[in-house]
C-alpha cells in the first residue's frame, strides 16, 4: 500500500476549524488528541473523578457478558481485564449497526481507535484499551438495511435487508429471521467476483446472519475483523447496562430544564460565530428517549410534565423517575446525552469522531461541565480512499487525479473524447454548417422579392436541413464513441469506485468487497498504516 494525504474541500466549518485547531472553534471542546500534555491532564482528571462514574466491576461484567457471544478473543479478554483495573482508560468510537458492518467509515472508526488507544498507552505509561460503541438504541431501520458494494462488472449494487413491521423499535430489538437474510445473502454471492476469499467471507457473513438480530450480526462481524486487535464491543441497547446507567438517567431527568438551557446557550454562541448546528437543538426537548409498547418515543417537557410530539404518553417528573426504577432498559439517550452518557459509563481518554459528530459534539461542552463532568479528547476519524492497481493505471492513462474525481469528470471525459477525433470532423460539420448557412441567407431574402410567404417556408427548410446535418454529425460522434466504448467504460469505473453515487468511497462501499479481493491480510495492512489524527483524508494506492 501506497498512502498519498489529499485534503478534501468543504465539510462542516466547525469541524473544520477544530481540525485546524482554531480558536474560534476549538474553545468549544475538550481538546485535540495530538497534544500529549492534553492526554496527561485528561487522564489526571479521569483519575480523579473515578468515584463519579459507573462502577468498573459491574460494567466489566456486563461487558464480558456480550463480548463472549460475539467478540469471544483473547486479547478482547485481555482488554476486559485491564478496564477491571482502576489505571486502565478507554479510546472509544462508535456507530449505528449497518448491514454487514455498513460502510467503509465505520471500519476506519474501529481502525482509529486501536491505533489511538495503543498509541496512548504506550505515551502514558499505563493501559488504554479500545471500545466500540454500537448504537442499537437507535431505531431509524431504514438508515441502517442496506449497503452497496461493486459488482463484477464495476457496477454499484445495493444490498438490502427487509424485516417485519419495525416501527419505531431499537434496531438491537428487531428480530430478523433467516427467511429475512436469504435474499441479500444469496445476492452478495452473486455479485462478488469470484476469489481465493470468497468461501471465507461468505462464511462469515453467513455465520454473523445466524445471530438473529442486524446489532447481532454487526457483532459478530466486527469481533471478527477487530477481535485479535482487544477492540472491545459495546451494545447501547444492552439492557443489563441500562441498569448501570440508571443513575445517570436519574440525573438527567432531575436536572432536565438546567440541562437544556445549558444546550441553548451554547448553540446560541455556536450561532453567534457563525457555525451552522448540527443537530436540533428543540424548546421542551427534553433529549431522552422513552420505549412505550415497543415504540422510542423522543421525549419533550409541556405543562411540567415529560411526553412526546403526539402526546401518545404523558408522564410527571416524579412518574418518570419511578419508570425508571422500575423499567430502566425503557430510556435511551439522544444525540446529545449519549456523549454524556458515554463519559459516565466508561474512563473516555479520547473519543474518535467524524466531522458531522464532531460539529453536534460541539453542542455539548455546557452540558458536560453541568453534569460535572469534563468532555473527553477529540481523535477525528481517519478517513481513507481506496484506489486499486488497474484503477490507478486508468486514471495516469488519463492524466486524472483524486481532485479531478472529486469534481465530476464530464467536462474531461468530453474533451478527451474530442481529442479523439483525430479527422476533426466535429470542426468540419460546424464549418460545413455555417458555411450552408452563409449561402443560403441571402437565398431567402431573394426569394422573399418573389413572395413574402416563402421567407418562412424557406426558414423552415433551412432549420430541417441543418437538423439533418447534426443527425448525421451525432451519428458520427456515436460509432466514434462506441470506438472508445472500452476507455469510456474506464472513466466510468474510476468515477464509480472513487466517488459512487456522488459521494465519498468510504461513506457507500462496504468493506467485503475489498476483504472479498485482497484477504484478511488487507484489513492487517491497514492496520499498519501510519496513524495520522489530522482529519486529513488519504489515498491508499493498492
Amino acid at each position: 500500500m501506497n498512502v498519498v494525504p489529499e485534503p478534501l474541500p468543504g465539510g462542516p466549518a466547525l469541524a473544520r476549524g477544530f481540525m485546524d485547531q482554531d480558536e474560534k472553534a476549538a474553545k468549544f471542546y475538550g481538546g485535540h488528541f495530538q497534544p500529549l500534555q492534553n492526554k496527561r491532564q485528561r487522564a489526571a482528571w479521569l483519575d480523579e473523578s473515578a468515584s463519579a462514574r459507573a462502577d468498573r466491576g459491574r460494567l466489566t461484567e456486563v461487558l464480558r457478558d456480550y463480548n463472549a457471544k460475539y467478540n469471544n478473543h483473547e486479547a478482547v479478554r485481555l482488554s476486559l481485564d485491564l478496564l477491571e483495573r482502576p489505571e486502565t482508560l478507554v479510546v472509544a468510537g462508535g456507530q449505528q449497526s449497518g448491514l454487514f458492518t455498513g460502510p467503509l467509515l465505520v471500519v476506519y472508526k474501529a481502525v482509529t481507535a486501536i491505533l489511538a488507544a495503543k498509541e496512548a498507552s504506550r505515551e502514558l505509561g499505563r493501559p488504554v484499551v479500545p471500545l466500540f460503541w454500537i448504537a442499537g438504541e437507535d431505531h431509524d431501520w431504514d438508515e441502517v438495511n442496506h449497503t452497496y458494494v461493486l459488482n463484477r462488472s464495476g457496477e454499484i449494487a445495493k444490498l438490502k435487508i427487509e424485516a417485519p413491521e419495525t416501527g419505531r423499535s431499537s434496531v438491537s430489538h428487531i428480530e430478523v429471521d433467516g427467511e429475512n437474510w436469504e435474499p441479500p445473502l444469496a445476492q452478495l454471492e452473486e455479485l462478488l467476483q469470484e476469489s481465493e476469499f470468497k468461501a471465507g467471507m461468505l462464511e462469515l457473513v453467513q455465520a454473523a446472519a445466524r445471530k438473529g438480530s442486524m446489532c447481532a450480526a454487526f457483532a459478530e462481524i466486527m469481533g471478527a475483523l477487530f477481535g485479535k486487535f482487544g477492540l472491545v464491543l459495546l451494545d447501547s441497547a444492552d439492557p443489563a447496562l441500562r441498569r448501570l446507567e440508571q443513575p445517570f438517567f436519574r440525573s438527567l431527568i432531575a436536572g432536565n430544564e438546567t440541562l437544556e438551557d445549558a444546550y441553548h446557550k451554547t448553540a446560541s454562541e455556536l450561532k453567534e460565530e457563525g457555525f451552522q448546528l448540527q443537530a436540533d437543538v428543540a424548546e421542551g426537548g427534553a433529549n431522552l428517549f422513552y420505549i412505550h409498547e415497543g415504540a422510542r418515543l423522543l421525549l419533550i417537557r409541556k405543562d411540567c410534565v415529560f411526553t412526546d410530539r403526539k402526546g401518545t404518553i404523558s408522564f410527571s417528573r416524579e412518574e418518570l423517575l419511578d419508570l425508571l426504577d422500575r423499567y430502566p432498559e425503557r430510556f435511551s439517550n439522544n444525540v446529545l446525552t449519549r456523549p454524556l452518557m458515554q463519559d459516565y459509563l466508561l474512563p473516555v481518554l479520547a473519543t474518535v469522531l467524524g466531522q458531522g459528530e464532531i460539529s453536534y459534539w460541539g453542542i455539548t461542552g455546557r452540558a458536560f461541565e453541568q453534569m460535572g463532568l469534563q468532555m473527553p479528547l477529540i481523535v477525528p476519524r481517519m478517513s481513507f480512499t481506496i484506489v486499486e492497481g488497474t484503477l490507478h493505471k486508468h486514471m495516469e492513462k488519463y492524466g486524472l487525479t483524486f481532485g479531478d474525481v472529486l469534481e465530476g469528470l464530464e467536462e474531461k471525459k468530453r474533451r478527451w473524447l474530442e481529442a479523439q477525433d483525430e479527422l476533426e470532423l466535429g470542426r468540419r460539420f460546424d464549418e460545413v454548417k455555417a458555411a450552408f448557412a452563409d449561402m443560403y441567407d441571402p437565398l431567402l431574402e431573394q426569394i422573399g422579392t418573389v413572395q413574402a410567404g416563402l421567407i418562412k417556408l424557406g426558414g423552415s427548410n433551412k432549420e430541417k436541413i441543418l437538423d439533418q446535418i447534426s443527425f448525421l454529425q451525432g451519428k458520427v460522434q456515436d460509432a466514434m464513441a462506441k470506438q472508445s466504448e472500452a476507455a469510456l467504460r474506464q472513466w466510468e469505473r474510476i468515477e464509480r469506485s472513487l466517488m459512487p453515487l456522488g459521494r465519498l468511497q468510504e461513506r457507500v462501499y462496504n468493506i467485503v468487497y475489498y476483504l472479498n479481493r485482497y484477504g484478511l491480510s488487507w484489513l492487517d495492512g491497514l492496520m499498519e498504516l501510519p496513524a495520522d489524527y489530522s482529519g486529513t483524508h488519504r489515498i491508499i494506492y493498492m
